[in-house]
């Protein structure tokens, strides 16, 4: 079965002295399990609990498999209190266990009226189902024979994930596939005595030129080596948004003074206008602000165009919030904010992570949440926009890749879902070495979240944690881009072997036969 579940009772809990326990093997799609527990907490003061591949140190070289699973520490006077968490994660021989160092606070735990220990005995339950699709199975085995190709299969190859870097690979992919942004990258300056491993610029252009012309997948480590990373960082998933900012912002700096000056901007940034205009009197105050990406509202909003209608929504100023006109003092006013002009690729971030005040904790809102193919910015009067926005620019836009968080607040799987010509429905899904050809529906539909945060639960039950809901496993969207039909012969355009200058090519052609 490729779905295994264990109970595991822990006799004379609070008299162990032991670091670390690890419960009988048990089978999840044919493979060998274990729960690793902490029970004094892995450096906090929390039960720290893992699922573990049992028997990773005998497994033949190359071994990978991807698995949902979720751990429970049993509530025995009340089972509504139980304690559930739930992940995905790709196990390999350097990632072969993956869980939770904060599960439940040790004082909760050993609180004798919680009810989380009874008789001294503490119970945990872990279920794991293992990826169902019958090509991951074969992925699997045909990786360990080298017989898996995606390069055959689809015409593209994925990147290596270093523990945790998958978001950064989805976020890579997503860039890829803008061959305006990677011809850019190919004519920044760099030199044949520069280290990749100390030169972000140096490491993508080698990594995009990997991508384009290698026939197997792609290593990262040189790029996270530049970035001033360590093993430890690897294995820590850092903020998508923060990391194509900081990325994006490196590149604009190096690309001051090349031919290539002015790329970040012409792509990416747009501007809009923060207004308050006065009610009763004839004031108004205007300041523009540029941006590179959008944090659109999820919470609410039933699609992309209610949450546009809810970043662009006036606040009123009244009573003791009243605006502080520089000419008539305090004023009733109207706050909000409108574009000047949009970008040819718009990055959209989903606010899929939240803070909650009612659980004290940031939470992940998986309700439904639908976004178009394509996107009419001038919809109903060009609502969206200033006066002064340019009337003749036509802002429409195409769907080009669909970024995917696929788990909880704790942690989790990224991926992208990337149409690299806008103008055919041709979808590939990019899972880090792992690259197929999906449906329009994969891609899109079924990114759009639940309707229900308890549409998943058995026979209408709803599990508790802690009187809140238990955090389930949902894959949803994150990250939205689109390509302005207008600018997509120009941001699309692919690129030929001529686009990258001689130097890198032979360069990165000399690499490859020494590699060989």
């Amino acid at each position: 079965s490729l779905t295994g579940e264990y109970t595991w009772t822990i006799e004379g809990f609070t008299k162990t002295k032991q670091v670390k326990l690890y419960s009988p093997v048990f089978q999840s799609g044919q493979y060998n399990w274990r729960i690793l527990l902490f029970p004094s907490g892995n450096n906090v003061q929390q039960l720290s609990v893992y699922l573990d591949v049992a028997d990773s140190a005998t497994l033949p070289q190359g071994w990978s498999r991807r698995a949902h699973f979720s751990l429970t520490v049993h509530n025995q006077k009340d089972p509504a209190l139980s304690v559930i968490k739930d992940a995905e994660h790709h196990f390999t021989a350097k990632a072969c266990g993956w869980g939770f160092r904060d599960f439940v606070t040790l004082a909760e735990v050993r609180d004798k009226n919680s009810g989380f220990i009874t008789d001294d005995k503490l119970l945990l339950t872990a279920k794991v189902r293992v990826e169902p699709q019958v090509n991951w199975w074969a992925w699997d085995s045909k990786k360990e024979t080298g017989a898996w190709d995606s390069k055959k299969e689809t015409g593209y190859v994925g990147l290596k994930n270093q523990g945790a870097t998958c978001y950064m690979n989805s976020l890579l992919q997503t860039l890829t596939h803008i061959p305006y942004f990677r011809k850019a990258v190919y004519h920044m300056h760099t030199t044949d005595g520069e280290d990749p491993e100390s030169s972000i610029p140096l490491a993508l252009q080698r990594i995009f030129y990997k991508l384009q012309y290698s026939d197997a997948s792609v290593s990262t480590k040189q790029l996270t080596k530049s970035f001033g990373w360590d093993t430890y960082d690897t294995f820590m998933q850092h903020d998508v948004q923060e990391l194509n900012r900081v990325l994006v912002e490196k590149l604009e700096e190096k690309m001051k003074g090349t031919s290539v000056e002015g790329t970040m901007e012409h792509l990416f940034r747009g501007k809009f206008t923060n207004y308050v205009s006065c009610i009763n009197v004839d004031d108004k105050s205007l300041r523009d602000e540029e941006f590179y990406d959008l944090q659109m509202p999820v919470k609410g909003c039933k699609d992309l165009h209610a949450s546009l209608d809810e970043y662009v929504k006036e606040e009123l100023l009244d009573g003791d919030n009243q605006y502080q006109s520089d000419t008539y003092g305090k004023q009733d006013a109207k706050k909000g904010v409108l574009f000047k002009s949009l970008p040819p690729v718009l990055e959209l971030h989903l606010r899929r992570f939240e803070y909650d005040f009612a659980t004290d904790a940031m939470a992940k809102i998986n309700e439904r949440f639908e976004f178009p193919t394509q996107l009419d910015m001038d919809r109903e009067g060009r609502k969206y926009f200033t006066d002064e926005a340019d009337p003749s620019v036509r802002n429409l836009y195409r769907l080009h890749s669909v970024l995917v968080h696929s788990g909880d607040v704790h942690g989790g799987h990224y991926y992208a879902y990337i149409r690299p010509d806008t103008r055919e429905d041709k979808w590939y899904k990019f899972n880090d070495e792992r690259v197929t050809i999906v449906s329009k529906e994969e891609a899109i539909e079924s990114n759009f979240g639940v309707e229900e945060e308890n549409d998943r639960l058995p026979q209408g039950q709803v599990l508790m944690v802690r009187n809140r809901l238990a955090p389930r496993r949902y894959s949803n969207a994150y990250m939205i881009v689109y390509v302005k039909k207008g600018a997509v012969d120009d941001v699309l355009k692919p690129l030929a072997e001529q686009d990258i200058p001689s130097h890198l090519r032979q360069r990165f052609k000399v690499e490859e036969e020494e590699e060989e």
